[in-house]
């Protein structure tokens, strides 16, 4: 991407305020900021549906552009990668969200597109018992699984327990922002928030100069949600940011898993109704997570690239695998989440499914979770 044409982008994530999917609609339609800029006096022609109080808005672009301009320099002086989208190295599966952001602003080293990416989220007031699942849990799962991003938010409680339990079992951990890359939220996690820098990042969609506000903190777990493949809440009481980013990644068609607590115990309570209620599956240690998400063919499917795999010339596929050879024939390279939305099949299952179809040579993987039909 051009610069000429970031700043427009930049400029515009600052007039569409939190309208994300009419934003994301406007730079879809159009291509761009620039364009959005160029069309700044007849919205309603491109897009119809667009309120006209946010019409109104988008005429005037002086006080953006000085503020994006502001961001460039930032951006330029603190080695900022920036990630628009449709670009090579935004989230695919981010990008399958309706309402993804259009710039993120990342800090880091772990690739936000890698094969596995799970998330980890609860309560600010974890107890004992929550911080004992997620040691066993990530030291099982470096056993089985020694690549998967883990993904949380930074905050007190189940995240920060999650990202230095990622970072002791070397996995590379991610934390999401809600504010801008100028500041740390809480303080007392700077050391934690260096040592990701190097063996993971911090990821936000907020300028630099974005104040630390309830709201970004809610607005900021549908990143969460959307980045990774599964969603796991760890403790929760009744209400909490762990079950908003839970009921996310549901709506994104993502998989949801939840670790049971004693009844009656304040920070089970979430976790229990969610399991009770049919939000998320049952999860209690590792190996749950890795059968339900079909990772367990992992080894065996390292061990046949290592030998190298043949294309069969004419492969004796199941009627599950021909709807899944179907569905990528008609719709072209889809990520493993849109996938198991289109052929209704669970991801566990349809892991396993990809894995055969690689091993007689129809389907390849590709960056983000993507398959590819090999024709």
């Amino acid at each position: 991407m051009s610069q000429e044409e970031l700043y427009y982008t930049i400029a515009l994530t600052r007039m569409t305020g939190f309208n994300f999917q009419t934003a994301l609609q406007l730079y879809q339609e159009l291509g761009g900021g620039k364009a959005v800029y160029e069309h700044r006096n007849d919205i309603h022609d491109v897009l119809p549906e667009c309120s006209p109080r946010l019409a109104e808005a988008l005429k005037d672009w002086n006080l953006p552009l000085t503020r994006a301009a502001q961001e460039m320099a930032f951006i330029e002086k603190h080695h900022i990668q920036v990630m628009c989208y449709g670009d090579e190295h935004y989230p695919a599966r981010l990008a399958e969200c309706p309402d993804a952001p259009i710039v993120l602003y990342y800090l880091g080293t772990a690739d936000l597109n890698q094969q596995r990416i799970i998330n980890i989220v609860g309560t600010r007031r974890s107890t004992t018992y929550g911080q004992d699942l997620i040691r066993r849990l990530l030291s099982d799962l470096r056993q089985t699984v020694p690549d998967v991003l883990v993904v949380s938010g930074l905050a007190y409680g189940i995240d920060i327990c999650a990202h230095r339990n990622a970072l002791d079992n070397g996995f590379d951990t991610v934390g999401v922002l809600a504010h801008g890359l100028d500041e740390l939220y809480p303080p007392r996690h700077r050391d934690t928030a260096k040592r990701m820098l190097i063996q993971g990042g911090l990821l936000t969609e907020y300028m630099s100069e974005t104040h630390v506000d309830k709201q970004n903190f809610v607005r900021r777990n549908r990143i969460v949600a959307g980045l990774c493949d599964a969603t796991i809440l760890v403790e929760s009481a009744e209400k909490g940011g762990g079950l908003i980013t839970a009921r996310i990644a549901q709506d994104y068609g993502r998989a949801v898993f939840a670790f049971p607590g004693a009844v009656g115990a304040p920070y089970s309570e979430g976790c229990n109704h969610l399991i009770r209620d049919n939000g998320a599956s049952l999860l209690t240690s590792a190996t749950d997570l890795v059968t339900a998400m079909g990772w367990q063919t992992d080894v065996q499917l390292q061990q046949a690239r290592r030998n190298g795999i043949e294309r069969t010339v004419f492969p004796d596929l199941t009627a599950e695998e021909q709807t899944v050879v179907g569905i990528l024939n008609e719709t072209g390279d889809l990520q493993l989440n849109m996938l198991s939305v289109k052929t209704n099949i669970p991801i566990g299952q349809l892991t396993a499914l990809l894995f055969q179809l690689e091993m007689k040579g129809v389907v390849r993987p590709l960056a983000g979770g993507c398959y590819h039909l090999l024709k």
